[in-house]
């Protein structure tokens, strides 16, 4: 089997997940990841035995502090086929020329405008939309758990319009210069909230409007959604639809899991590394169904759900798997994911 070259440019909160993420896998190989500043995370991919890249002009600042690096970001491009941009937000497009220069196939993160790609990314949704492409955008945390959730309910019936509030986390928990501390904050007053325009980057024709909050935590994102089918249903079908389907775990407050604390308790029980939950959580407990009405709460881990979309961005633009259903098989097996209860089975 052919192993894709992978590098990763960035290594905070997703470029580490995502670079982990690619050496789980047995098509591709991480040739290197991408810093620029020489500290514990740079020390810590050493020690993972992975292959350290910078700008030219921070090379001396590594090596001062006894950190060797392979080279630079133009050389580890000419070693790969494709680079995962995990860099903050609207880097990513500042590199994009570089990319392009290098022949290099690029998979941006959700933190980037629409049109640094030719595809805004879902597995579940678009997967052979992006499939060659020279470049795709992997949405958001929050898109990439309110697509999971659509594109899984439309297997029942078409999906003809979605409202969800999304209440937000303030910070990743590393992060120590971002509120609000004591506020609940509109994000932002006027509605829709910039989350329904970035469904529709994949979905192009649904009818959605999105509310969004910021509140005082660093868990989790919490989504209350309700959405309309073209035909009637049970929750009996939404249930077992969302039970049966992959990268989607329900919750059973009757099980003890009543919030994100509950629900990051249990990753630490199960020894997730991170305690990351690149599932999106549904409480089956909130599963609420009105003929075609739908209704549901539902939890995004924001630091790690996007790290299977982006191995299957990977095989996509290098045309490693042909179907959604193969790169969902493989990287789930790889990366751990349940499909069904979070708890292992019904309470």
């Amino acid at each position: 089997m052919r192993r894709v070259k992978v590098a990763v440019n960035g290594f905070g909160t997703i470029g580490k997940r995502v670079a982990e993420a690619v050496l789980r896998q047995p098509d591709m190989e991480l040739v290197g990841v991408v810093k620029v500043t020489p500290d514990y995370g740079a020390r810590y991919a050493v020690s993972r035995g992975i292959k350290l890249y910078t700008l030219p002009d921070r090379v001396e600042a590594f090596r001062r502090r006894g950190i060797e690096v392979e080279g630079t970001l133009d050389e580890l491009l000419d070693r790969v086929d494709v680079v995962i941009d995990a860099t903050p937000g609207g880097t990513g497009a500042k590199y994009k020329p570089l990319y392009e220069r290098k022949g290099v196939k690029a998979v941006f993160q959700g933190g980037e405008k629409p049109d640094v790609a030719e595809v805004s990314f879902s597995t579940l949704c678009n997967y052979e939309e992006a499939l060659d492409r020279r470049s795709v955008r992997v949405v958001s945390c929050n898109t990439t758990g309110l697509l999971r959730a659509i594109c899984t309910l439309s297997r029942l019936g078409r999906v003809q319009s979605v409202r969800a509030t999304i209440v937000r986390r303030a910070a990743d928990p590393k992060e120590v210069k971002r509120g609000p501390v004591n506020a609940i904050v509109p994000d932002p007053a006027q509605l829709p909230s910039h989350h329904a325009e970035d469904v529709k980057t994949v979905l192009r024709d649904l009818d959605i409007v999105t509310a969004a909050v910021v509140v005082p935590t660093t868990l989790m994102h919490v989504h209350v959604v309700y959405a309309r089918l073209s035909s009637r249903v049970t929750r009996e079908d939404v249930l077992s639809l969302f039970e049966d389907s992959p990268r989607i775990v329900l919750a059973s407050a009757s099980d003890g899991i009543k919030s994100t604390a509950d629900v990051v308790e249990l990753a630490r029980d199960m020894g997730r590394p991170r305690y990351d939950v690149p599932e999106l959580v549904v409480w089956a407990d909130s599963v609420t169904v009105n003929g075609d009405e739908v209704m549901w709460m539902q939890a995004v881990h924001q630091e790690s759900i996007v790290v299977p979309e982006n191995i299957d961005a990977v095989r996509a633009v290098m045309g490693l798997a042909r179907r959604a259903a193969d790169t969902i098989r493989v990287t789930d097996e790889t990366l751990g994911l349940r499909r069904g209860w979070l708890t292992g089975g019904p309470p």
